[in-house]
Order: structure tokens, then sequence, then C-alpha cells
């Protein structure tokens, strides 16, 4: 476990996170410059925002319009070569929104937040979350990243030789982005995915789950990353949000969560981001990397996490 502790930010505050998973390989290390460049854009674009639902959609679309990480732009496709996102978010005063197997929408954040200010449900997916986008006007998709689309015919085209599935599990490894903010009241989270290289059409994962891959609570928030399947099952945010409601430490929170993690599905899969009214960020990974970004109006820090 890698895990790191910022205290004495001066909030309005924010963490991000551009997915966690093998970073250092050579298929995505070319890449880890370009990530952390966008995210201190991110950062301070969403410190810009007047609250904290408004500052994690603003940070995640900026990472989604970027086309660096597996979201918006540079989601990876389907088995079916189609591009599928999941995006969702949540505030401490109870706002959620969360889309699913979205195709339409070039920032499915920004139609989450829509559906938690417009409708009277939680989650919409698929041809549903696609028609809303557009009723909405909000901007289409420009379909498949080139970068993708020629990733998804290497494999396809290798599916039968012997190295597929080292192949394959060499560029799992950054799934999401995500982004928890805080006021000295307030706090939010957000997540944006595309998913998993080659998953099954329809297939959803944490990141439109309240309590998996996003939770927010009137005293922290946070948002995860690694195999969703895995943190639905775990509850990961809630219970880490939850924790730190009843007086743990923020860390140790995380650290357990990450323990428990490691215990029930082994290690790797995972990385969570987490902040609290009082101005402390953490992240913590079971995974071999993961970008981060900490911000508040006064400084800006983009690093690896490794």
């Amino acid at each position: 476990m890698k895990i790191i502790s910022y205290k004495g930010l001066k909030t309005p505050a924010i963490i991000l996170h551009g997915g966690a998973g093998r970073w250092l390989s050579r298929a995505r290390s070319g890449l880890i410059a370009e990530a952390l460049a966008y995210m201190v854009l991110a950062a301070v674009e969403a410190l810009k925002a007047q609250t904290p639902v408004e500052m994690v959609v603003e940070a995640v679309a900026v990472m989604e319009d970027s086309g660096v990480f597996n979201a918006g732009v540079g989601s990876v496709l389907n088995y079916d070569g189609e591009v599928e996102m999941d995006a969702g978010l949540m505030s401490s005063d109870g706002l959620a929104g969360a889309v699913a197997a979205t195709r339409y929408p070039r920032n499915p954040i920004r139609l989450a937040l829509e559906v938690a200010r417009r409708t009277s449900h939680v989650i919409i997916s698929g041809r549903g979350a696609d028609k809303l986008a557009q009723k909405l006007g909000l901007p289409q998709h420009p379909g498949p990243h080139p970068r993708q689309l020629k990733r998804y015919r290497q494999l396809i085209a290798s599916r039968d030789k012997p190295a597929w599935a080292r192949r394959l599990d060499e560029i799992y490894g950054s799934d999401t982005v995500g982004a928890a903010a805080a006021t000295s009241k307030e706090t939010a989270a957000a997540a944006s995915t595309g998913g998993i290289t080659l998953k099954h059409p329809g297939r959803i994962g944490d990141s439109a789950i309240p309590g998996a891959g996003f939770y927010a609570s009137r005293l922290a928030a946070c948002s995860a990353t690694g195999i969703g399947e895995q943190m639905i099952l775990l509850s990961t945010c809630r219970r880490i949000v939850e924790a730190i409601e009843k007086g743990t430490d923020p860390r140790e929170a995380a650290a357990s969560i990450v323990e428990e993690h490691n215990r029930r599905f082994g290690p790797g899969g995972l990385g969570v981001i987490i902040i609290t009214t009082w101005g402390e960020a953490v992240a913590a990974i079971n995974t071999e990397a993961m970008p981060v970004c900490i911000a508040d109006a006064s400084s800006v820090s983009a690093f690896l996490l490794h």
C-alpha cells in the first residue's frame, strides 16, 4: 500500500486522481507528464467554481476533455468497439446523480449533474441517458479516440495469441478519473470512466454507483478508482466517509479499506482520494501508481503516487 496525507489546506480545496493502475508500464508511462499537466489545469478551473459540487464537475470535465484519461473523449472501447461511459457525483447537501452505459455526451459528468438537478432519479442509463443528453443540448461525444481505436484493433487482432491476456492486463490499469472538494461547511465527490477495456456491452462500474465510486457527507468526501465490481461489493467510498464521520482519522480510514480490499480480493485494483472540511487530503493505492493533484487557493501540487 502507498498512502499520503496533506494537512493544513485552506478551503475551498480539491484533490483529483487520474486512475490507479499500471502507469509505469511501457504503454502508459509516456502519458504521465501530460496527465499531470491536465490535472493542474483541472484543479485551477475547479477553484473558480462557487460550490464543491461545481468544483468537482469542472475538474472532471477538464479531464474528460483531455483525451489522456479513460473518461469522456479518451474512453476505452467495449468488446463491440463502442464507447460506453459511466459518471456520477454526490454532495453533502444530499444532491446525487449518475449516468451509466451512456454513449452520447462528450462530458458524462455534466449529464450526471443534470440528472441530479433536473430529475427525481439518481441513476439513468443507456438510451435513456443518451436521450436526456440530446434533449438538454449537451455536446455530443466525438467517437472513439484514435489511440483507443488503434489499441482496440490490436487487441482484437491478437486475441487468439498466448500473450493476449498479458497485453490486456498492461492497459487495464488506469480506469477512472475523480475529484473530491470541500469548503469549511460542504463537500462533494465525483467520478467518470469509460470502464474496462473490452468489457461486455452494458457493463456498469462503480463510477455510476453512489457509495462505491464516490460519496460525500458533511465532514468528508471520497472518490475511488480501480476494479469497479470490487468497489461495488465493498461500498468503498461510503464506508471510508462513514468511518470519518464516526471519528476515525482520514488516513486510517483509507488504510483500513485498502487493507480489507487486499484481504478480500488480493493486492491491486484500488485507489482512493479523500478530502475533509478541515483541510486534510488523503490518497491511497494498492496498485502500481496513481496520478494525484491537490490544490487550494495558495498552491497546486501534482505528482505520481507510486
